[in-house]
């Protein structure tokens, strides 16, 4: 089934990384399901829910492990209702406004529970780039803290150079080290500080590769570790026992085809995440609140139930 150019645009985006962050993706997945609703000419309220259907799959495929992608699906196709076109048409209107506005406020309040846990002359090291990280830092800069940064630049996309350029902006002192270098500053930090790709039901933190090895590290020194996640990053499917699937990106991000063959042409794998397990992590700081990841299960069934659906799939 076609779906619209919006939705492939998006998918596109998603996929190569040109929209980053689980919000940014959330929000523009929803945005392009309220465009694919807009545009549809389906005669009947079976044929419009088909290719609501069909463009939330074209957006679902692109990231497995942003589980903010299928939390946004879930939380448009959920609440489309109606018995005629029109009304399915103006429900998803309806719906996505809400989850959209649910979004810019969640990340400020997000920001405003973490900046709680921050003092005044306090040292941070970051890994990846995490926009739910960086509002924890920007809260704690508004109440009058000055904050120094430790940030790791995070091969092979090097995200940790745009969290050290938006650490300037917001005027705190940022060291940019390499990713090899995080145990030797550790003894410097006062809180390890990052973001989420997904939160699992046992309290496990899904995130960019490298941040269970930090975790390790800094556990071993004594310094906590923050999770800033909001709750759009809560994996509904692990309350099954479902696994979360880790994304394998293209071994040219590591090095290129020439060098490769240079080398004696060895196997290249480029997995995106790793799993950090809940006796590594302090606490999990969502827009509801901060949790130890034991208590996360309570907050995932009060948002989803006992489980969850796959509404994009066929009925």
């Amino acid at each position: 089934m076609d779906v619209h150019r919006e939705v492939r645009e998006t998918a596109e985006a998603i996929d190569t990384m040109e929209t980053r962050g689980a919000a940014a993706i959330a929000d523009a997945a929803a945005r392009a399901l309220r465009t694919q609703a807009r545009t549809s000419d389906a005669d009947t309220p079976a044929a419009f829910r088909a290719e609501l259907r069909a463009a939330a799959r074209v957006l679902f495929d692109t990231r497995p492990t942003a589980v903010s992608l299928p939390n946004a699906l879930r939380y448009v196709l959920h609440g489309t209702e109606g018995g005629t076109v029109e009304a399915l048409r103006e429900s998803v209107e309806r719906t996505v406004g809400e989850f959209c506005a649910r979004l810019d406020r969640a990340q400020a309040d997000l920001g405003e529970v973490g900046a709680n846990r921050l003092r005044d002359g306090d040292v941070v090291m970051t890994h990846c780039h995490s926009t739910d990280a960086l509002a924890c830092v920007e809260a704690a800069v508004d109440q009058g803290k000055e904050l120094e940064a430790i940030v790791k630049e995070t091969r092979p996309r090097n995200q940790g150079h745009i969290t050290a350029e938006e650490l300037a902006d917001l005027g705190v002192a940022v060291t940019l080290i390499v990713d090899s270098a995080a145990r030797h500053y550790l003894d410097e930090v006062d809180h390890v500080l990052v973001g989420a790709d997904a939160v699992a039901a046992d309290g496990s933190v899904v995130n960019k590769v490298g941040t269970s090895g930090l975790a390790v590290n800094a556990r071993d020194r004594g310094t906590p570790i923050m999770v800033a996640a909001q709750t759009l990053k809560l994996h509904p499917a692990t309350f099954t026992g479902h696994t979360v699937d880790i994304e394998m990106r293209d071994p040219g991000e590591v090095i290129d085809a020439e060098t490769q063959e240079r080398i004696g042409d060895p196997e290249v794998v480029n997995p995106a995440f790793d799993v950090t397990p809940p006796r590594y992590v302090d606490a999990i700081v969502t827009e509801r609140g901060q949790f130890p990841p034991e208590s996360i299960v309570t907050l995932m069934r009060e948002l989803f139930g006992e489980g969850t659906t796959r509404p994009w799939e066929e009925p």
